[in-house]
């Protein structure tokens, strides 16, 4: 291998392959770069293009796409005839085919090979190996390049996976399976684990990015806890005091809870697409399949129905809370202003266990209003299920991000199929331990009451609550 990598360099790595077999995908998967063209079309990727990876502003291994090979049975011929020094076998090559257009693909490719990256080989494993095939592995063999070889293989479809193998292992020093439209954090990390033991000299570099990659990951679950718990404070402390005239309060009131419906809507979109950056998914923006939970509005009855506690649950919240989470709340003074068609949940308070499961899912009471002189007070959120929802929600939308492979292009076919959506009819929330529930509920009456230190301290319980969940959703893919 030329200019090996050292224990201070990037390490570089060449993805090579046949159009429409994986090579793009494999690449913008491990790059974790949705904005790889993937083609099915030869001819689309002429020269090499780098794709870095970078973590703290600083590039921790680059990924090279390639060229498909051009001329494989004739390039394949010309090295084997070659007799000049081993290390000067590829640059012979690339110079004496430089200004033949015949070569220019297979030499554009060797570059890197040249300058001492490693190689990635990707192959669909659902058909069977070619001569074609045979040829650029013995080329690939013939440069020295430390590399390994990737079956891009579909869960339901290994006909040929022995095949394939069986040729691998007479020419590359490493052999995986990856299915790049499907591959999650941990197998993106276990291939990069496996290009260590393609040769010696880059162990110390691949161990030292796969430390970063695995850094990285915790950094990006602990801002995300973060993001999430700004959401949460920001919804259940809203409040807005209005003047009102006589005669418009109903009026009034359908207004106010608009806009608050809206803000929290507007807020929850907010703090998804922050997540979502930080997974690095740029383009990825998948119109969710009309049967997904996320797809319904957030205060619509079926979110509700299916989220956040079961009914059983929220009598008991409402018990454990007390008044701590209705007080202040005269439901004289909200009368009938939000319409039994808003559904969006029952008022917990210290009659909450008196009242049926039922009621406490058409119950129409969220917020507190209070009138007071010629003023209309609005909040702030006095129902713990709307935590419990936003909670829910947060954690699909968690699942379904990491799990996408920014290799995987397939947007239309997975909304249609409900590939990316939630089709269970209740959340995550709903099989919590009651620990794991008193956690929210501390949360929940420390907001309202506004004491710092109380805050504090269930802010830090609620964030390593959310880094367990986090940690429970990756480990379900595995």
């Amino acid at each position: 291998m030329k200019n090996a990598a050292t224990p201070h360099s990037v390490p570089e790595f060449a993805i090579i392959g046949h159009p429409n077999e994986g090579k793009s995908s494999v690449l913008s998967t491990l790059a974790e770069d949705d904005s790889v063209r993937v083609s099915p079309f030869p001819g689309e990727t002429v020269v090499c293009q780098t794709f870095p990876v970078r973590i703290d502003d600083r590039e921790v291994i680059r990924f090279i796409d390639t060229p498909g090979f051009q001329n494989p049975r004739d390039t394949l011929e010309w090295l084997r005839a070659y007799n000049g020094p081993p290390e000067k076998m590829v640059s012979a090559f690339r110079a004496a085919h430089a200004h033949k257009p015949n070569f220019h693909d297979d030499c554009e490719l060797l570059g890197p090979v040249e300058a001492g990256a490693g190689v990635i080989f990707v192959v669909d494993g659902s058909r069977p190996v070619r001569q074609v095939d045979l040829a650029e592995m013995e080329i690939l063999r013939l440069t020295g390049a430390p590399r390994m070889a990737v079956i891009n293989s579909k869960e339901d479809d290994a006909a040929y996976l022995s095949q394939w193998q069986n040729e691998f292992r007479k020419n590359f020093n490493s052999v995986r399976l990856f299915n790049s439209s499907r591959a999650n954090y941990r197998q993106r990390i276990e291939l990069l684990e496996s290009l260590k033991s393609i040769d010696q000299r880059l162990e110390p570099v691949l161990r030292r990015v796969v430390q970063a990659f695995e850094e990285d990951w915790e950094q990006r679950n602990i801002r995300s806890a973060a993001i999430l718990i700004d959401l949460f404070k920001g919804v259940l402390t809203y409040h807005r005091t209005v003047p009102y005239k006589a005669g418009e309060e109903e009026k009034l009131r359908r207004q106010l809870q608009e806009r608050f419906q809206t803000h929290v809507a507007g807020q929850e979109q907010e703090a998804h697409a922050s997540i979502r950056r930080l997974f690095k998914h740029n383009i990825f923006n998948l119109e969710l399949p009309p049967h997904s939970i996320l797809a319904e509005d957030l205060f619509s009855e079926r979110t509700w129905e299916f989220l956040g506690l079961g009914k059983t649950q929220l009598i008991v919240a409402g018990a454990l809370g007390g008044a701590a989470l209705g007080v202040g709340i005269d439901a004289a003074t909200i009368g009938a202003s939000f319409g039994a068609a808003s559904v969006i949940g029952g008022l917990l308070g210290a009659g909450a266990t008196a009242l049926k499961a039922d009621d406490l899912l058409s119950g129409a009471r969220l917020l507190g209003m209070q009138l007071g002189g010629e003023q209309l007070r609005l909040g702030p959120v006095n129902n713990i299920q709307l935590l419990y929802i936003l909670l829910d929600r947060a954690l699909i939308f968690y699942a379904h991000v990491i799990n996408w492979a920014h290799g995987r292009r397939d947007y239309e076919s997975a909304a249609r199929h409900g590939a990316a959506g939630h089709d269970g009819k209740e959340g995550y929330t709903t099989n919590w331990s009651r620990e794991e529930r008193r956690v929210c509920e501390r949360f929940f009456t420390a907001i309202r009451h506004g004491k710092e230190l109380e805050i504090e301290d269930s802010t830090v319980a609620l964030h390593q609550l959310l880094l367990e969940q986090f940690e429970q959703i990756a480990g379900a893919r595995t």
